[in-house]
């Protein structure tokens, strides 16, 4: 792309070129268009060398860096930093290299922020993103413990909270109240980010097949045709009810690879987001009132709520077809 004061574009050189061979000198459509005339014989003597292909840009790019630090010392840098995970100033002194010259290393091999490394195997994470709506739904059930009438420890002190579990519940183990857990089923759009959640009582495979079907209904009721679902290799999605489920509406069943949660990243993502936006955003004084509120959370989240993976849109800003652009 040229830059903001070229005086020609792609568009430019080719008048230029069109005007010289119709036989006027090239000083003077030199001085017409406010270029030199070494310029106009550069773009001149490149259409007559290369055609069309001559009149695009090149990359400024040298041939060759004589003083680029050496691959086997940029090799190691990029082991301290994906091995132990240093920076740039512990990197330097144990290579000999100012801090500087170890950053742009990093930069160049896509090193320079710890977020784009896998922690557990120093490995570059790889993001996708699928090109339309349905395309791939990620599916995933996050476990919250219940809350006690009144209140649980989260906002008062321990002993109020067991007195108002003693008082919510019957159920007693090792002489302890039992309150339970709510399980959150969740499903999230890989193209549009688009969400919807439930809380349920457990995770048992008539459960999570159930929930699927009200989903993809909520999905189709927003235009999108839900092609492939991926799922951890919980026993509730490895069972066969949950695959013939989604055979049946056409849909194919994916599931991660074992111990890779990154996979389905993008429902894990939204599972933190619930936590901090819904769960914890504020006290609650039952478990039924904290349920009610995720109705309000999953609208703001999808038609209000700045996505920064969208340009700081929101969801449904991807949803809407009025283009067309989905078949």
């Amino acid at each position: 792309m040229s830059h903001r004061n070229a005086r020609l574009t792609v568009h430019g050189r080719r008048i230029l070129v069109e005007r010289v061979l119709s036989g006027r000198p090239v000083a003077h459509v030199a001085a017409e268009m406010g270029i030199s005339r070494p310029t106009a014989h550069k773009w001149i003597r490149r259409w007559r060398a290369e055609g069309e292909a001559g009149l695009h840009d090149r990359s400024s790019k040298p041939r060759t860096t004589p003083h680029r630090t050496p691959p086997a010392l940029e090799a190691r840098v990029c082991r301290l930093r994906t091995d132990r995970k240093l920076g740039p100033a512990r990197i330097g002194p144990v290579l000999g290299l100012p801090a500087s010259t170890v950053h742009r290393i990093l930069a160049r091999h896509g090193l320079n922020r710890l977020a784009w490394l896998d922690r557990p195997t120093g490995a570059i994470v790889r993001r996708y993103e699928r090109a339309r709506p349905g395309e791939l739904v990620h599916v995933d059930i996050k476990k919250l413990g219940n809350i006690p009438d009144g209140g649980g420890h989260k906002v008062m002190d321990r002993r109020r909270a067991m007195d108002n579990k003693l008082a919510t519940t019957d159920r007693r183990r090792s002489c302890r109240p039992v309150i339970g857990y709510s399980f959150i089923h969740s499903a999230v759009d890989d193209h549009s980010r688009l969400a919807y959640s439930e809380v349920l009582t457990d995770e048992r495979k008539e459960t999570a097949a159930g929930f699927w079907q009200r989903a993809n209904a909520f999905f189709s009721a927003h235009g999108i045709t839900v092609e492939r679902v991926l799922t951890d290799n919980g026993s509730c999605y490895k069972s066969r009810l949950f695959t013939q489920t989604l055979a049946t509406a056409g849909i194919t069943h994916k599931k991660i690879r074992p111990y890779r949660p990154q996979t389905n990243g993008k429902v894990e993502r939204f599972n933190r987001t619930l936590l901090e936006e819904w769960a914890y955003q504020r006290p609650y004084q039952t478990n039924d009132e904290r349920t009610q509120a995720l109705t309000d959370f999953l609208h703001t989240y999808n038609h209000h709520r700045c996505h920064t993976a969208l340009g700081g849109h929101p969801p449904i800003s991807r949803v809407n077809n009025a283009a067309g652009q989905y078949t």
